[in-house]
């Protein structure tokens, strides 16, 4: 929920409102890289909140991996009653999905209450690898493997190029790498391809992978995979103000 700065920085201990809108003054706040201005708002959950070059937490930052198993919808709840994957995780702050996985989909999932982390991994622009392990009804012809990898039309516009690679020896069994995050884009893809899916699970987000973790399970992910994940994203923004600046 948004709220004024001087009152978030009160919450956090930083100081009263009246003094930490004169740090506001001073041009010690930012929000999200940008200087804040008296009156600006903010809200914890999304926005990255600095306080002299460091990083202001609201509330603990949790960065959760799951492994998700078939049958569970990602999102908080549910109106038609379906389990949801938040029904297998047991902290005490709201986390929220990173993405989406649909119900048939299983495999690796993120869950955290970071906004900004959430946004860079999820979002296409800032290039972080999703790999998915697809079983698919006929066999990926060398024509639709090409689409794949050059990008094809769908319903919603061009996709991006994606990575392929066949580790069946059938043809049956693809792995394929994406950056968008569309609904159900995978699926549509190897469809538009002539492979309809069969089963599909997510096996890789940038550097993370299901190693140790069970189907149903997870864990806490360490500060230097949460690092790296953020990094990936950093590289983008920096190539990208580059870009323009030549």
């Amino acid at each position: 929920m948004r709220q004024r700065l001087q009152k978030l920085l009160a919450a956090a201990g930083v100081a009263s409102r009246r003094k930490s809108e004169e740090l506001i003054v001073a041009g010690r706040v930012s929000v999200n890289g940008e200087t804040a201005t008296v009156g600006a708002s903010a809200d914890p959950a999304f926005d990255e909140i600095m306080l002299d070059g460091a990083l202001l937490l609201a509330e603990t930052r949790r960065y959760l991996l799951l492994n998700k198993p078939t049958g569970y919808v990602t999102t908080l709840s549910d109106p038609e009653g379906r389990p949801t994957v938040m029904d297998l995780v047991d902290v005490k702050e709201r986390v929220y999905p990173v993405g989406r996985l649909d119900a048939e989909t299983s495999g690796l999932l993120l869950l955290t209450n970071d906004g900004l982390f959430s946004h860079r991994v999820a979002h296409p622009r800032f290039e972080v690898d999703k790999v998915y392990v697809a079983k698919v009804e006929e066999p990926l012809s060398d024509d639709g493997r090409r689409r794949l990898e050059s990008g094809l039309e769908l319903e919603d516009g061009m996709t991006r190029p994606a990575g392929v690679e066949l580790i069946g020896g059938d043809q049956k069994l693809v792995r394929i790498t994406v950056h968008e995050g569309k609904k159900r884009i995978v699926r549509r893809m190897l469809e538009a391809a002539g492979s309809p899916v069969l089963t599909l699970d997510r096996v890789q987000l940038g550097d993370l992978t299901l190693e140790g973790v069970e189907r149903g399970k997870w864990r806490e992910l360490q500060g230097r995979e949460v690092d790296a994940l953020r990094q990936i994203a950093a590289k983008v923004v920096r190539a990208k103000r580059y870009a323009r600046r030549r």
